[in-house]
């Protein structure tokens, strides 16, 4: 029993690692992400779309007691490094946390603007859970949703696995971040 429990992770992990041929969702009408005004780790009053000057965002909706949310930053990070010039920048949203979010940050070296109590702002996004992870264009459309891709058959096969919540985050992260990655070039290499 316990080598098929194995063999079917293995497979899983195969799986996931395979490219369907397909390209992360883009909506097709252009979706407008919601305004809002938070604070920053900083002190700072952060307003978006303004803040972002018209450059790339990704939103990343996260908690520091949330596993998926500590596997994927260094991948979100890992995008940042990979796009130096492009203006893209990531807006780690705090919602739902009694932890101290900027000593995450801090101690991991993310290169994140880090906004706090970011409840109403998750709300109005239609975050329930962590992580939630959005691309928004120049223009202030949502360009990826990470929720669309949580549903896919590969996803929720490693759900079903007997694992702890860490495990199944370490499985999960890459592919996470491989969706969000397609996404971004893609932006970044548009017209």
């Amino acid at each position: 029993m316990k080598f098929r429990n194995v063999l079917f992770a293995m497979t899983i992990i195969v799986l996931a690692g395979c490219d369907s041929g397909a390209e992360p969702s883009v909506p097709e009408k252009a979706v407008v992400a919601p305004a809002w005004t938070l604070q920053s780790g900083a002190g700072e009053t952060i307003d978006f779309p303004a803040a972002a000057g018209g450059q790339p965002v990704l939103l990343l909706f996260w908690a520091t007691w949330c596993p998926y949310c500590k596997a994927l930053m260094p991948h979100l990070q890992s995008i940042l490094d990979e796009f130096p010039d492009s203006g893209l920048a990531v807006y780690a949203v705090s919602f739902k946390d009694d932890g101290d979010p900027m000593a995450v940050i801090d101690k991991q070296g993310f290169n994140f603007t880090l906004l706090l109590n970011g409840e109403a702002v998750a709300e109005r996004y239609g975050i329930k859970s962590t992580p939630g992870v959005f691309l928004i264009d120049g223009e202030g459309n949502i360009r990826f949703d990470l929720r669309e891709i949580q549903v896919q058959q590969t996803m929720r096969a490693i759900s079903d696995l007997d694992l702890s919540h860490s495990r199944k985050a370490a499985r999960k992260a890459p592919y996470y971040a491989a969706a969000i990655r397609k996404a971004v070039d893609q932006l970044l290499s548009s017209p």
